[in-house]
């Protein structure tokens, strides 16, 4: 059920999550489920609309993503689609 608010309210609280998120990191991995795609996530981290930072210098080390500017570049998902049962 959605409510139509005319009172510009759904904004402020979406403004007052991703301001919340701006202290949380999400990991590459997830940042890209979000945003659509590693190749997406990394167009975004050269574009500097995603800022992002490697705590470790090796070669292997994780990746972490600013929640806030994952949260803010996020894609929408399509539905899955539901098949047929086949009879056995």
């Amino acid at each position: 059920m959605m409510t139509t608010l005319y009172d510009n309210t759904a904004e402020i609280l979406l403004e007052n999550i991703l301001l919340a998120m701006e202290d949380e990191y999400f990991s590459k991995d997830l940042s890209a489920k979000i945003v659509g795609g590693e190749g997406r996530l990394r167009r975004l981290i050269e574009q500097n609309r995603i800022r992002s930072e490697k705590r470790s210098r090796g070669q292997n080390g994780k990746w972490f993503c600013r929640a806030g500017d994952v949260l803010r570049n996020c894609s929408a998902r399509k539905a899955k689609k539901k098949g047929k049962k086949r009879k056995a």
